[in-house]
């Protein structure tokens, strides 16, 4: 991790929030912004916003470039629930429950992967039939034994 930008308690349901954090995750955080502000969705604001915060939060770090960097980590959590009652037929009242969201973005610097070298092959062992056949018989005779008892 590199950078790190939280947002908390936005006014707006995690639900509708990860739908739109999902379009963006393991991108450039510059080709996050553009497709964020293209995106109709109330919380795509939102999301671009700490994206911005994130990405100026590298100030600090003026070794990194910001090409490459990626979207490491962006997740939203619930936050408390403000609870209300909406009135209902014959007395009654239903709860309303208005969700709010912690977003947190974490960028990271791009590294190439190496590939894992291939194992190396493992050597046949070579078993006399006769001592495995002996093994299973002994394996047998030591089974009707328990049998027995």
């Amino acid at each position: 991790m590199i950078s790190k930008a939280i947002a908390r308690y936005i006014r707006i349901s995690p639900r509708k929030t990860r739908q739109v954090i999902s379009l963006v995750r393991g991108m450039n955080p510059q080709k996050g912004l553009a497709i964020l502000a293209n995106t109709k969705k109330r919380s795509a604001g939102c999301v671009a916003k700490v994206l911005k915060s994130a990405i100026a939060n590298l100030g600090q770090r003026p070794e990194v470039k910001q090409e490459d960097l990626y979207i490491s980590k962006i997740i939203v959590d619930g936050g408390p629930m403000l609870k209300r009652f909406r009135p209902r037929a014959m007395g009654r009242a239903t709860p309303i429950l208005k969700r709010t969201s912690h977003i947190t973005v974490e960028l990271d610097r791009k590294t190439t992967k190496l590939k894992p070298m291939p194992p190396e092959p493992k050597a046949k062992s070579k078993v006399d039939k006769k001592s495995k056949d002996k093994k299973s018989r002994d394996k047998k005779s030591r089974d009707k034994k328990l049998r027995k008892d």
